[in-house]
């Protein structure tokens, strides 16, 4: 099956194929700098997301790229897109702010069990309600014991989105098989490249 590859490759030589992959490592590196970069330029952990279910349509369907940023001076208002994170969560969830409350939690703030803002840091916090506009409640079942969001569960706010793009990545999750084979075309394609 690839008997003709594996001719090239010994006819090319040693120090050709220890260039293709030091080629190959190069252009993995640079994506993973480029998205490292994009994610401090944005103040985000993840710049680009994909929407995995259709709780947000008619918004946003299955499968739609979405371009994120998480100014830090930037308040969150009702009816902004959002995604967020739950500590112990590992998917990413993409929902509307439903409310928003700002609170002031001083230094003095008694941490007893009866004050409903000993949980949260000094200072000044926004407090975030959200529900997939698809959804008939809001999300407080998905907030694993919190009653509100705090800034720090946030990824980022939508700032726009390229739809069904990324339904090569959901393929590539649903089918493990299908992203290893990827994977190995393109480090073949890599190694026999000629350049």
């Amino acid at each position: 099956m690839f008997s003709e590859e594996i001719k090239t490759l010994r006819r090319l030589g040693f120090r050709h194929l220890l260039l293709q992959v030091l080629n190959f490592a190069s252009v993995i590196a640079s994506g993973l700098m480029l998205w490292k970069g994009l994610g401090l330029f944005f103040n985000t952990e993840s710049p680009i997301v994909v929407v995995l279910s259709g709780s947000m349509e008619p918004a946003f369907y299955r499968g739609d790229l979405l371009f994120l940023t998480n100014p830090v001076n930037e308040r969150y208002h009702t009816g902004d897109i959002t995604v967020y994170k739950i500590p112990g969560a590992q998917i990413p969830i993409v929902h509307r702010v439903l409310e928003t409350h700002d609170i002031l939690v001083s230094n003095s703030t008694t941490r007893s069990k009866k004050d409903p803002f000993a949980k949260y840091a000094p200072g000044p916090n926004q407090l975030l309600l959200t529900k997939g506009d698809n959804n008939h409640v809001d999300d407080i079942e998905l907030y694993q014991g919190l009653d509100f969001l705090e800034r720090r569960h946030i990824i980022g706010k939508v700032r726009g989105f390229l739809p069904y793009i990324g339904y090569v990545t959901i393929a590539m999750n649903d089918f493990p098989q299908l992203k290893y084979a990827l994977l190995g075309g393109l480090g073949l394609l890599a190694l026999v490249q000629r350049e």
